[in-house]
């Protein structure tokens, strides 16, 4: 071999050394469902936003994005944070938008706002996805970051759509 031709090999070798690993963790979309008659104003999955929630609703929208491990791991959670309006059909009997009366309304009932954080195990994924957040009564969070999605057999959860507060809540 010429000595150009052992220079190419080494250069090349040596330029093996600078590819970047395969990362570790990723970035996912975010989706949620509320099951429950709250609506969702604002949630995130490891500081990551996602989209609002009506109540008895949601997928369809993502936000960008949750940074989660490529590979689940035993053990693996996020943390989910969100603020939950009670009641999301009260603005129907509040004076015009846009009045100091609809204003005085808007502040009184976005006071019962309530705020709530839980660190969440993560379901079981083969590959990286669609990370879906469930919120379900009594401020209990479901998460799965797999690639299949509610209505799948292969899908981890299987919650109605709609789901009922009970008169009093388990003590967390």
């Amino acid at each position: 071999m010429t000595r150009t031709a052992w220079l190419i090999v080494i250069c090349g070798l040596a330029l093996q050394g600078c590819t970047p690993p395969k990362p570790v963790r990723l970035g996912a979309p975010i989706e949620g469902y509320s099951h429950t008659s709250a609506a969702i104003n604002r949630f995130s999955v490891n500081r990551g936003g996602g989209p609002n929630i009506s109540p008895y609703s949601g997928g369809g929208k993502q936000n960008c994005c949750a940074s989660l491990p490529v590979k689940w791991h035993p053990g693996l959670t996020v943390v989910v944070e969100w603020e939950k309006d009670p009641d999301p059909y009260a603005s129907a009997n509040w004076p015009p938008l846009g009045t100091d009366g609809y204003r005085a309304a808007y502040k009184l009932h976005a006071a019962k706002y309530t705020r709530h954080r839980a660190v969440v195990p993560v379901a079981r994924y083969e590959e990286l996805g669609l990370v879906n957040v469930h919120f379900l009564p009594c401020n209990q969070v479901a998460v799965s970051a797999g690639g299949t999605y509610p209505g799948r057999p292969d899908y981890p959860f299987h919650f109605p759509q709609k789901m009922q507060e009970p008169a009093t809540c388990p003590e967390s």
